[in-house]
């Protein structure tokens, strides 16, 4: 399965992650995204999936990290981005809940794990660290 991940950040440098309402992995907690289709580019299908999922126009930035990681029943590609909002507020529908994270914050909630490893290239990054 082939995916793109927005890591939206705001001008304080925080995070938005988003709680899974449903599914295997219900209650866990990820950065909004989904599949890419057939004939799209991955910033193309990252503008659609935000803008079904959370109502909300983005601008997709410079490639983070892709992350290939196994999970029980598929094996995920997932390309993630940052992004910045251009337009909308970030409503909820389909996810569960959502929250703005620090840095400091990222590891106060169950991430999925292929977006946990997305936050361990993050940390790096932000804290200066080298990956």
């Amino acid at each position: 399965m082939e995916v793109v991940a927005a890591i939206i950040h705001d001008n304080n440098n925080r995070i938005f992650a988003t709680q899974r309402g449903s599914g295997d992995w219900k209650d866990w907690w990820e950065f909004p995204g989904g599949k890419i289709e057939n004939g799209e580019t991955p910033e193309d299908a990252l503008k659609r999936e935000i803008r079904e999922e959370l109502d909300t126009e983005i601008n997709v930035g410079k490639h983070v990290a892709t992350v290939e990681w196994d999970y029980p029943k598929f094996h995920l590609t997932m390309h993630c981005y940052w992004c910045e909002v251009v337009d909308g507020e970030l409503s909820l529908l389909e996810h569960e809940a959502a929250r703005w994270l620090s840095v400091e914050q990222l590891d106060s909630v169950k991430w999925l794990p292929a977006d946990e490893v997305v936050i361990d290239k993050l940390k790096a990054q932000l804290f200066g660290a080298s990956e």
